[in-house]
């Protein structure tokens, strides 16, 4: 039986403390790989097709000419992850707040779509969406 290649994305974030941004990550109930980790860097683990490259803003300048964006200012990306149920966005947004993380914007409920968001430490938002599963397949 041929196993089907699993695409991965790696989101690579400017941040200006790395041992902050990897204790907030750890207590939203990921983990770090430590193999790609360093003072530099922390490489975490979102799922088995989703790693978050959380890098010092001089690492991250190595990988491209453009200026860094200030994430607490401006808008660089809209991060979205999916979650199993509405308890579960709600579980992951009260996790952010305690570890530093700050509420932004209004809460989404389409009744078939619950949403939340939050910013981490520097400023990078975090969306979590549930999708009623029957609404998807119908």
């Amino acid at each position: 039986m041929a196993h089907a290649y699993q695409q991965m994305i790696f989101v690579n974030l400017a941040t200006e403390d790395v041992a902050a941004s990897r204790t907030f990550f750890t207590e939203l109930g990921y983990t770090i790989n430590p193999q790609f980790s360093g003072d530099d860097c922390a490489c975490v683990v979102i799922s088995d097709t989703i790693i978050a490259m959380l890098l010092g803003k001089k690492r991250y300048a190595d990988f491209t000419g453009k200026e860094i964006a200030d994430s607490t200012r401006t808008s660089e990306v809209l991060l979205c992850l999916s979650a199993e149920s509405r308890e579960k966005v709600d579980e992951m947004i009260d996790r952010a707040v305690a570890a530093g993380g700050t509420v932004s914007g209004e809460t989404q409920d389409h009744g078939y779509m619950y949403g939340r968001s939050f910013d981490d430490l520097d400023g990078h938002s975090w969306e979590i969406v549930w999708m009623d599963p029957a609404a998807v397949e119908g």
